[in-house]
């Protein structure tokens, strides 16, 4: 039997570029190579995409994946040509923050008609604008901590009336967070009004507008979503920390989490988490794959924190984790993926583009 034709891209212009390449060496590690064939794109700091053919082993030096001696080739030839002629049966965008999972590259991938991996345009911009993301949970029912957003311009402006309206709504501890990040880059935990200048001045180095929560007491539990129009869910597992908290250097570098997969929570708080992740899933119009994360106190009030349309895969990621819980390995959980891409490719063919 054939192998099928498969291509990963990974990299970015993004502050969360090595993350993507963590995931990448994770993701091409998985992959059954006896049944595809594995191209690789590594789109550089500075934008420039490098192609690598028929990868056979698995990567043990991480370096090896930034490509430094291929020179850059043309977007569109990249994606739809592979060194067999043959059609790539799916694309497996594994490119973090901006540009990756905000539905530029969705857009692009629309646009050449390659069948891809996870969400859509639509789904993948409006769960990474923290922002949106709450504004469709609200109209979703979802229950949300209180929460002021606003842009750099507004706060260059108006900085003392929206320092007064940070304190009129919300009580320290706050989060300062880029509206359109993952990897808990560029956030802060705030405690006073002289950590809260400096949190938000660190966040607008990421993007022109923030978003700044409520603090809580309360547990970080996480529920994993796969699947497209009927999707499924896994029991929730807790992010239980060394650190204050679960910061991009904790995720990636220190290793200052630990995952407890399941969480020990009461039954019906699992079940009710569980429907909540779908309902984040449906709010955002996902596929593929989602994480949803909550939180929820000590009596057992549930709040949706946030959700992650392209959740990594590394060492450390939960994800993955959550369905090795529910039996689904790694490397079947990368197979599922596949699978529901051209799936999702197909059911866009039944779509007609012209009136008769």
């Amino acid at each position: 039997m054939a192998k099928e034709n498969i291509c990963i891209v990974y990299g970015g212009k993004s502050a969360e570029h090595d993350v993507s390449i963590l995931t990448a060496q994770n993701v091409i590690n998985a992959i059954d190579k006896d049944e595809y064939k594995i191209d690789i794109i590594y789109i550089t700091n500075d934008g420039d995409w490098k192609k690598q053919s028929d990868i056979t082993k698995e990567i043990s030096d991480i370096e090896t994946l930034r490509l430094n001696d291929v020179e850059a080739g043309e977007i569109s030839q990249l994606l739809t040509t592979s060194n067999n002629s043959k059609p790539y049966s799916a694309v497996f965008p594994l490119l973090h923050g901006p540009n990756g999972e905000d539905g530029t590259i969705q857009g692009l991938f629309e646009v050449l008609d390659l069948p891809y991996v996870g969400n859509g345009v639509l789904a993948a911009s409006s769960s990474m604008d923290k922002l949106v993301m709450k504004q469709l949970f609200a109209h979703r029912g979802l229950p949300q901590l209180p929460y002021v957003s606003f842009l750099r311009s507004e706060y260059q402006k108006y900085e003392s009336n929206i320092l007064k309206l940070v304190h009129d709504k919300l009580e320290y501890p706050v989060f300062v967070k880029p509206a359109n990040l993952g990897s808990s880059v560029g956030i802060s935990k705030c405690n006073n009004e002289e950590e809260l200048k400096t949190g938000i001045e660190e966040a607008f180095q990421f993007d022109r507008k923030l978003v700044i929560e409520q603090g809580i007491d309360a547990r970080e539990i996480e529920v994993a979503v796969l699947g497209n129009d009927y999707p499924e869910t896994t029991w929730p597992g807790e992010v239980v920390k060394d650190v204050a908290f679960y910061d991009y250097k904790s995720k990636y570098k220190d290793g200052k989490i630990s995952l407890e997969i399941p969480a020990d929570l009461d039954k019906e708080v699992q079940l009710t988490l569980r429907n909540m992740a779908i309902e984040a899933f449906k709010a955002t119009d996902c596929a593929g794959l989602l994480r949803a994360d909550f939180f929820v106190t000590e009596d057992n009030q549930i709040f949706i924190n946030e959700t992650n349309a392209m959740p990594g895969f590394t060492a450390y990621s939960m994800y993955p984790s959550l369905w090795e819980n529910m039996g689904l390995s790694y490397s079947e959980l990368v197979k599922k993926l596949i699978e529901l891409a051209k799936q999702k490719h197909e059911d866009k063919k039944k779509n007609k583009y012209s009136i008769d």
